[in-house]
């Protein structure tokens, strides 16, 4: 089956190489990445073309300053069976991609588990899924998301419900999770196949798993995914 890598970037030139290399030398011939550029002012466009890997497929100009929809737009252009969403600083595990398609024969969506890591490499917490919690659940999840985008593959069915993203979701992973948590088959991976960065650039989790956003914000992220229920069925 065609696996199509989707990450979004934006000023990533820092740790863009590492991890584009930890993905291209694990990928086939016939796969591959779609990357969504939101507009980078740096030299991330200049280290993505220096692959030269007709594999890549750049979309630029992209002016979305949300990286929600710039996954989104990743996404639509993605044309595989199966579905790897990636980060523009981590680094992947060089068997991340074969151990995950061999798990998505039992399922529809896999999440690995991943360390994490400093922005110079250095693991900070071994387990995202000790801290997080991370385990399959709706209610569970509601409360304490445990999905994590980066460590996500999932066949593109999923896809046919999920998008478009509806306004006003708190992240990307988010909402995959719950599609997936209603009508499809997740399971979480113990394995960790991905060292996940994170520095002050980082959107979503700070590296001891507490969220930026206060209660009331959380409870109307919370609110606003459920309220997009009814369409969901409809699909």
């Amino acid at each position: 089956m065609k696996v199509s890598v989707c990450m979004a970037t934006y000023n990533g030139e820092r740790h863009i190489y590492d991890q584009l290399h930890s993905i291209i030398k694990q990928i086939g011939d016939d796969d591959e990445i779609i990357i969504s550029d939101d507009s980078s002012t740096d030299n991330t466009i200049g280290i993505i073309q220096s692959f030269n890997d007709k594999r890549i497929k750049l979309h630029l100009n992209q002016k979305f300053k949300s990286p929600i929809y710039n996954f989104e737009n990743a996404l639509r252009q993605a044309t595989g069976e199966i579905m790897f969403l990636s980060d523009q600083d981590d680094i992947w595990d060089d068997t991340k991609v074969a151990k995950m398609l061999d798990a998505l024969k039992h399922a529809d969506m896999v999440i690995s588990d991943c360390s994490i890591i400093d922005d110079g490499g250095n693991i900070i917490v071994p387990s995202y899924f000790e801290m997080a919690k991370s385990e399959t659940g709706l209610v569970k999840n509601l409360k304490k998301n445990g999905y994590l985008g980066c460590c996500m593959a999932f066949k593109s069915c999923i896809l046919k419900k999920a998008l478009p993203f509806p306004p006003n979701i708190p992240m990307h992973d988010i909402w995959l999770g719950f599609v997936s948590e209603l009508f499809f088959k997740p399971i979480f991976l113990k394995e960790r196949l991905s060292f996940y960065r994170k520095h002050d650039s980082n959107v979503s989790y700070t590296a001891n798993g507490i969220s930026q956003y206060n209660l009331l914000t959380k409870i109307n992220f919370r609110l606003n995914i459920i309220k997009h229920l009814p369409k969901l069925i409809f699909r």
